[in-house]
C-alpha cells in the first residue's frame, strides 16, 4: 500500500552561519572533530539537537570508556585521554592504577574483586577472571562539563537545540546543512561538513550510499541508595546463592551483559546498561517509542525484585533514565573502503590508517563517502559491515576517528584540495603531534597483510 503524503510548498531557511567546518552531532566523535579542527586553525560550528554535549556518553549514560588498550599499550590517546584526565582531576572519573593493570598484573582474584564492579576489565579475553586494563568509569555530567570546556577553549561556535533536517548539496558537493529550531529553519554553510550524527543522518540526506542494520536498544538508567559494599560482599561470600538470584534478575531484564549493574564515581549510585532489546530500529519512531516503554517496564520489575531479594539493594531507588535511547547500530556508510569483520578480528593494518581502537585500525578511506564531496563521516556509522561495527563502535575509537576527521578537514582546506584527496601522511603526522595515535605504525599484534588499495 502506498503511504499517503502531503505536498509542502517550497520553504526558505535563513543562513545564520558560515564557517570552514560544520560538524553535525555533538557526541564524543563530534566533540573531538570540532575541537581538533578548531585547534588546527579552522573556524568551526558544532550543531547538536539536544541541550547538552556528549551524546551517548552523557545523554545515553554509557559510563565506561574502553576498547582503548591492548595487551601492552594505550591505543587511543589524544582528546579522549585529555577528557579522562580532566574528569579525573574533578574526582568524577575512576581509572585502575598502573600497578593493578595488565600486563603488570594478570588474572588475579584480588584485582578482580577490586575492579570487576567498575567494569574496567578486558572483556575480550576468554579467561576468567578477566584481566584489569586501562579503562575509565565516569560521571555523565562530568563528560558534559569537560565537553563544554574543550569546545570553549578551542573557540568552537556551539549551536545546541538545532535538529538536523537536510543536507545542502550542489553538483555532488555538500555546501552545508539545514536545521529545525525554535526560530524556524536555519541554514549553516561550510567548506567541509563532518557527519558525527551516529545514524549517518547527514550523509544519507546528501545521497551517500549506506547499508541499514540494527542491533540491541537499551533504556539505560541509574539507581541510588545502593550499598555496593554489601552487594559485592554477598557476591563473593555466597557465590551459589548470588548466582541463583542473579539468574532470576537477568530473566526479568530479558537481556544484558554479564554484570547488569556497575559502580560509578558517585557513592551509592550505580548504572544499569540494560535491558538489551533486539528487533527494534534506532531510526523508526514507533520502535523507539515502544523500546522506551518496554525498557522502563522491565526495569521497574527489576527494581521490585532487587529491593526484596538482593543484599545492598533494600533502599534502592531510581535516580534517572538516560534522556537518549541507547542505540548501537542503524545506518552504516558504504565508503571508499568498507571495513570487514575479518579486518577487525585479524588486526589488519592499513597504510592509510588515521586512528585505531584496541587492536584494530581504521583507514581514512572508511571515513570518505563514494558519492559526495567535501563530506567526512566519523563515529559508529563509519564505513564498516554490521558485523565489523559491532566490534569497533566503542566511544574512544569513535573519538579518535573524530579527531582524525577534524585534522583531515584542515589539511585539505590548507592545501586547497577536496577532503577525499587530503594528504594522509599529513593527517597521521598531525595526529601524533597532538598526542593521538593514528595507527600508522603497526603494533606487534597487527596483521601485516595490507588490505587492497
Amino acid at each position: 500500500m502506498t503511504t499517503p503524503t502531503i505536498h509542502e510548498a517550497s520553504r526558505e531557511a535563513k543562513i545564520v552561519d558560515k564557517t570552514d567546518v560544520v560538524v553535525v552531532g555533538g557526541g564524543p566523535a563530534g566533540i573531538a572533530a570540532a575541537v581538533s579542527a578548531a585547534r588546527n586553525g579552522a573556524s568551526v560550528t558544532l550543531l547538536e539537537r539536544y541541550p547538552y554535549l556528549g551524546g551517548l556518553a552523557s545523554g545515553g549514560m554509557v559510563l565506561i570508556l574502553d576498547d582503548m588498550h591492548n595487551n601492552t599499550e594505550i591505543t587511543v590517546k589524544g582528546i579522549c585521554l585529555e577528557m579522562i584526565e580532566q574528569m579525573r582531576s574533578w574526582g568524577l572519573c575512576v581509572v585502575p592504577p598502573m600497578q593493578d593493570r595488565m600486563p603488570i598484573t594478570r588474572e588475579t582474584d584480588q584485582m578482580w574483586r577490586k575492579w570487576a564492579r567498575w567494569g574496567l576489565f578486558d572483556f575480550h579475553t576468554n579467561s576468567m577472571p578477566h584481566p584489569i586494563c586501562f579503562a575509565a568509569a565516569f560521571d555523565p555530567d562530568a563528560f558534559k562539563r569537560s565537553s563544554y570546556a574543550l569546545t570553549a577553549g578551542a573557540n568552537v561556535k556551539l549551536r545546541l537545540h538545532s535538529w538536523f533536517s537536510s543536507s545542502i548539496v550542489e553538483d555532488g558537493v555538500i555546501k552545508g546543512v539545514i536545521c529545525e529550531t525554535k526560530e524556524g529553519r536555519q541554514a549553516i554553510l561550510g567548506d567541509v561538513v563532518i557527519d558525527t550524527s551516529g545514524d549517518l543522518d547527514v550523509a544519507a540526506s546528501a545521497g551517500a550510499r549506506f547499508e541499514e542494520s540494527s542491533f540491541i536498544l537499551t533504556t539505560v538508567s541509574r539507581w541510588g541508595g545502593v550499598d555496593t559494599d554489601a552487594a559485592e560482599e554477598f557476591q563473593f561470600s555466597e557465590p551459589e546463592k548470588f548466582a541463583e538470584l542473579d539468574h532470576q534478575a537477568k530473566r526479568i531484564i530479558g537481556g544484558c551483559w554479564n554484570f547488569w549493574w556497575l559502580k560509578t564515581p558517585l557513592p551509592g549510585i550505580i548504572w544499569l546498561n540494560c535491558p538489551h532489546m533486539p528487533k527494534y530500529s534506532g531510526i523508526r519512531v514507533a520502535d523507539l517509542t515502544a523500546a522506551e516503554l518496554d525498557g522502563r517496564e522491565r526495569m521497574q520489575r527489576l527494581m521490585e525484585f532487587a529491593r526484596a531479594n538482593l543484599p545492598g539493594f533494600e533502599k534502592a531507588y531510581v535516580v534517572d533514565f538516560a534522556p537518549q535511547t541507547g542505540v548501537r547500530q542503524t545506518r552504516q556508510l558504504v565508503g571508499e573502503y568498507v571495513v570487514t569483520k575479518d579486518d577487525v578480528m585479524n588486526r589488519r593494518h592499513f597504510t592509510d590508517s588515521v586512528c585505531r581502537g584496541r587492536d584494530y585500525y581504521t583507514p581514512y578511506r572508511a571515513m570518505v563517502p563514494r558519492d559526495v564531496d567535501q563530506l567526512l563521516v566519523a563515529g559508529r556509522h563509519y564505513s564498516a559491515t554490521p558485523q565489523a561495527q559491532k566490534s569497533s563502535r566503542e566511544i574512544p575509537p569513535c573519538m579518535a576517528m573524530g579527531e582524525a576527521a577534524g585534522i583531515a578537514a584542515t589539511v585539505a582546506l590548507n592545501a586547497g584540495v577536496p577532503v577525499r584527496d587530503a594528504d594522509v601522511a599529513a593527517i597521521q603526522k598531525q595526529m601524533r603531534a597532538q598526542g593521538a595515535d593514528p595507527g600508522d605504525v603497526p603494533s606487534a599484534n597487527a596483521n601485516m597483510l595490507e588490505a587492497a588499495e
